[in-house]
């Protein structure tokens, strides 16, 4: 199927992995190219040289186009994107807007940029600084979030900028891709459905809490880092929610000193990427070091399997997904599903 996001970045199908943190690793990002989607490596809960070590790996495993997915206001973004250009990484795609002068560094290098937004005035000003496409996630996506529907957000956004634009928020087979289509989108993203596949090295144990999980099991919570985050309902979101301010600080300084160790970053640089998401928003310190080291709690869940202790970000679609194909079974299924779906509306014409 060829649209404008298969020939910005060369891919088959016009279907985006999204650079889900302790998920998006070597193994489900090379599946998903080879399936012939883009795979967006996740990045931010890797050290500089587990980011390189990834990057060659999945470049053993496929030859097709893929993806590094970074923080834009990580104090080591400038180092990460360094590597992405000595390993010749051809697409970058940011959760946060990037600044004009890391936007004009990559295209100079010929990287396709393509930031995530949640609103129309962030897609605007990211096409002004000249990124070269849009994820556009409306509310009913995983992780941190907004509260906009996916069916609202979308045509704001395709109808305000001249770049391709994939939606995501609320995709999981080849009808939302056709009606993402008509929408006027280039494809779609999917974080949760690439999740739950036989490709994904999340523990089977979390695998099957997502599937058991129905539409009402995902919540949207303040709690956990002072942030609007989409996840599954589980002990530790109600203990969070019911804590006080003392005991959620000593929990927020003992995860903080667990991600320390692992990801190798400095109190200093952690401090500074938790007061990069407190920036015009009302958050306590606890929150802040929450949000700084976020990464801890999903990792508990995502790589342990700790199910009562971990954070388990979930776009809505997990209340309808029941499977795990594999990555190229997932693929091939949406576009099949895509072409029907748009064949019976010719039919019916």
């Amino acid at each position: 199927m060829d649209t404008a996001l298969t020939r910005l970045v060369g891919v088959r199908h016009p279907v985006v992995q999204t650079g889900m943190g302790w998920v998006a690793g070597p193994r489900l990002v090379s599946a998903t190219a080879n399936a012939g989607a883009l795979g967006i490596l996740a990045s931010a809960t890797m050290t500089l040289d587990q980011l390189r070590d990834a990057i060659r790996e999945v470049r053993s495993r496929t030859d097709a186009p893929f993806g590094v997915n970074l923080r834009a206001d990580a104090a080591d973004a400038g180092e990460r994107v360094s590597i992405m250009l000595a390993e010749g990484v051809r697409v970058a795609s940011f959760a946060l807007a990037p600044s004009p002068e890391l936007i004009a560094r990559l295209k100079a290098a010929d990287v396709v940029v393509i930031p995530s937004v949640g609103a129309r005035r962030h897609a605007e000003k990211v096409a002004a600084w000249g990124a070269d496409a849009v994820i556009v996630q409306g509310g009913e996506g995983g992780g941190h979030t907004g509260d906009v529907a996916t069916t609202v957000l979308l045509p704001q956004v395709v109808d305000a900028v001249g770049i391709p634009v994939v939606a995501a928020g609320g995709f999981f087979d080849g009808r939302g891709l056709v009606a993402a289509l008509a929408y006027g989108a280039a494809g779609v993203a999917m974080g949760t459905r690439f999740l739950l596949t036989s490709d994904s090295t999340v523990p089977d144990a979390v695998k099957r809490r997502y599937l058991a999980a129905g539409v009402r099991d995902v919540t949207v919570t303040r709690a956990v880092d002072g942030l609007p985050h989409r996840m599954l309902r589980t002990e530790l979101v109600t203990s969070v929610e019911g804590s006080g301010r003392a005991r959620t600080l000593l929990r927020a300084v003992r995860h903080a000193a667990g991600f320390r160790r692992l990801s190798g970053l400095s109190w200093r640089e952690m401090l500074h990427d938790g007061l990069a998401l407190k920036h015009g928003r009302e958050l306590t310190w606890s929150q802040v070091l929450l949000a700084a080291n976020t990464p801890m709690l999903l990792r508990s869940a995502m790589v342990d399997g700790r199910t009562d202790l971990g954070v388990m970000a979930s776009g809505q679609v997990a209340g309808v997904i029941d499977d795990l194909p594999s990555c190229a079974e997932l693929v091939e299924r949406i576009m099949k599903e895509a072409e029907e779906v748009l064949e019976d509306l010719r039919a019916s014409r």
